[in-house]
């Protein structure tokens, strides 16, 4: 019975995971209801969690995207480092599928910024010319919170606003309940560094 059930939440995973690279799905649970829904899975059934979905992810990019995708995934942390330098006064992190490597084609950029005056990062952005969309999203124990969308040339920036007293707690995951991964700007760098030898071995000619 477990040999069953723990084949059929990996089937699950791994048609979230086309589904997502496919249509352009960039929520976990979205596509995880909508591969249970097309295998003909009742809701009552345990569904794969987002960590199983993301190894799908990275497996399915590494056999079909093998060459596409570390370019990609290049591009949008190149933008995400351009993108930090120029709000660097506001305590930068990096998250989300750009930060771990599963980022696809159609994959937005997830920065977390911290500031307490949630009017002059407004300001900013409109004196420096940026497109922008105002929001708010959810944060657990801080409740509601402001947010950004820059709708950028090749990606958008989704940015979560923080208290800067909550820079030295990394915010969590509120379906999983654990600690959300962040990179700060020195650490993206290095992750260029790591994507610029990876890009230059799956392009070169044999």
């Amino acid at each position: 019975m477990n040999s069953r059930f723990n084949q059929t939440r990996e089937r699950v995973a791994q048609l979230a995971a086309q589904l997502m690279v496919e249509h352009g799905i960039q929520d976990f649970g979205l596509a995880k209801r909508k591969a249970a829904r097309q295998m003909g899975i009742e809701d009552g059934h345990s569904l794969p969690g987002n960590q199983e979905i993301e190894q799908a992810l990275k497996t399915y990019q590494a056999l079909f995207q093998g060459e596409s995708h570390p370019v990609r995934l290049r591009q949008l942390r190149e933008i995400a480092l351009h993108t930090m330098r120029l709000f660097a006064d506001y305590h930068p992190y990096l998250t989300g599928s750009v930060l771990n490597g599963s980022a696809g084609p159609y994959s937005d950029i997830n920065l977390q910024l911290y500031t307490d005056n949630e009017k002059e990062f407004e300001l900013y952005l409109m004196n420096h010319g940026i497109p922008f969309k105002q929001g708010q999203h959810q944060s657990g124990r801080l409740g509601t919170l402001p947010s950004f969308t820059l709708n950028l040339e090749q990606a958008d920036v989704n940015i979560a606003i923080y208290p800067e007293d909550e820079l030295r707690s990394a915010p969590r995951n509120q379906i999983e309940n654990r600690v959300s991964k962040r990179a700060k700007l020195a650490q993206v760098e290095a992750l260029l560094n790591q994507d610029e030898t990876l890009v230059s071995a799956t392009t070169s000619p044999e």
